[in-house]
């Protein structure tokens, strides 16, 4: 794969080249060394293309951490634990005490995080805006990378995949808060 598009999310792009040079050169590496071609294994069964062969998510996704956990990399899982406690008077939720959840973040080392996202693009905002900022809170990360498909690629995925200029476009319009932390989101092809 190649990097074709890059988006400076509250001054990401020069705090992670100035910060993170070397898990950058990772990073850039692992991108390169995942070869597309061979994660096109998704036959489609959707009504609008039938029987087409898509680039997977899943094959994708494992094809990256086959590149960067040997490297160092690690998955970071942090538990919720939910309170009961905003439940209305007279309402105890029966699944509350059976359910474990977690957040997790795709890669992180030496302080930066990595999500890697072929999803809807509520998750690609949601990591940008919410869990990246999460994680700096919990001392996970400082800085953050997104990966994304430009829509070059997300044309030849499911339907409903997001790509990197849907996604800057609404980074744009929201607009940078005084907690987001800097983020370079990437925008990757064949």
């Amino acid at each position: 794969m190649r990097i074709v598009g890059l988006y400076s999310f509250n001054g990401g792009v020069e705090f992670v080249q100035q910060h993170f040079s070397n898990e950058l050169d990772e990073l850039k590496k692992a991108i390169e060394n995942v070869d597309a071609e061979v994660h096109k294994t998704k036959v489609s069964r959707e009504k609008t293309m039938p029987g087409k062969v898509l680039y997977s998510p899943v094959d994708l996704n494992k094809a990256f951490k086959t590149e960067l956990l040997p490297l160092g990399w690690k998955n970071i899982k942090e538990k919720c634990d939910y309170s009961g406690a905003y439940y209305v008077d007279g309402y105890e939720n029966p699944q509350h005490k059976k359910v474990f959840p977690f957040r997790d973040m795709d890669f992180v080392k030496n302080q930066l995080g990595i999500e890697v996202q072929f999803g809807k693009y509520s998750f690609m905002v949601y990591n940008v805006c919410a869990k990246m900022t999460i994680f700096k809170k919990l001392g996970h990360i400082t800085a953050g990378v997104e990966v994304v498909p430009v829509k070059e690629l997300a044309e030849q995925m499911s339907t409903g995949v997001s790509y990197f200029e849907q996604f800057v476009w609404d980074l744009e319009q929201r607009g940078v808060s005084d907690i987001d932390i800097p983020v370079m989101i990437i925008g990757i092809a064949p």
